[in-house]
């Protein structure tokens, strides 16, 4: 069995970021297409494998999908060129097919900080090469540099590339109050709510500032009740709106 070659790891304390596998848009198995939630904003990052014979790119560039906001393409394209390897002082066809694939997504080659090879050969007389490349958004201010790490290649023969993408300066809401249907908090809540309501004295409503003093009331007592009763529970990709 022929296995994907790419695969991604989530960290748990970004789970509230909604991260999500969009087979439904690019289904193919050397290619990972990853979405996340920034501050409401739904971005999209794309992960290749593209073996010698270059079919990954070949299905990128054969069919028609628009994904906007995709802020990264990153992968191993296993493609030696004078364009992103100072070493080597050839231009490969497939190379102007990988970047009419970036042009499509808006996206823009990115050179390294400190560049260096990113695939170290175990061959005699074969020497290392930059074959794992990194695209960004066109003209981004924030995701402007990537850096490769060949001292954490261990094992491998490739060196991992790094890039840091901002967060929403604000703080992420990992949990919220909830109770829980046909509990007994929740039948405690229904009451307390039905006996506030019957309370409330909507007599002397004979302005928009009175009408507006009760439902501010109203809103007060509700969430007050809802507090006293509901508990703290994590928010995951499967936790509902409500």
């Amino acid at each position: 069995m022929d296995f994907p070659k790419v695969l991604a790891y989530i960290n748990i304390h970004l789970l509230s970021l909604q991260f999500s596998l969009q087979k439904d848009i690019i289904d193919y198995r050397d290619i990972l297409l990853i979405s996340f939630l920034n501050n409401h904003v739904c971005s999209f990052i794309i992960n290749i494998y593209s073996g010698s014979s270059y079919s990954a790119l070949k299905y990128l560039k054969d069919i028609e999908v628009n994904i906007n906001n995709l802020l990264i393409m990153t992968g191993d394209f296993n493609i030696r060129d004078s364009l992103w390897d100072p070493s080597f002082s050839h231009h490969s066809s497939i190379s102007d097919n990988l970047i009419i694939i970036a042009n499509s997504f808006n996206l823009d080659l990115l050179i390294p900080t400190n560049p260096t090879p990113t695939r170290y050969s175990n061959t005699k007389g074969e020497s290392n090469s930059v074959i794992d490349l990194m695209f960004l958004h066109s003209r981004s201010n924030e995701l402007n540099n990537h850096l490769i790490h060949p001292d954490w290649h261990l094992s491998s023969d490739h060196a991992p590339l790094t890039i840091s993408i901002p967060i929403a300066e604000k703080n992420i809401i990992s949990s919220r109050l909830s109770i829980l249907k046909n509990s007994e908090e929740k039948a405690v809540f229904v009451k307390e709510a039905t006996v506030i309501i019957k309370n409330l004295n909507t007599s002397n409503l004979t302005d928009h500032d009175k009408l507006d003093d009760i439902v501010n009331l109203l809103e007060s007592k509700i969430n007050q009740a809802w507090a006293k009763n509901a508990k703290q529970i994590r928010i995951t990709k499967y936790s509902k709106q409500w």
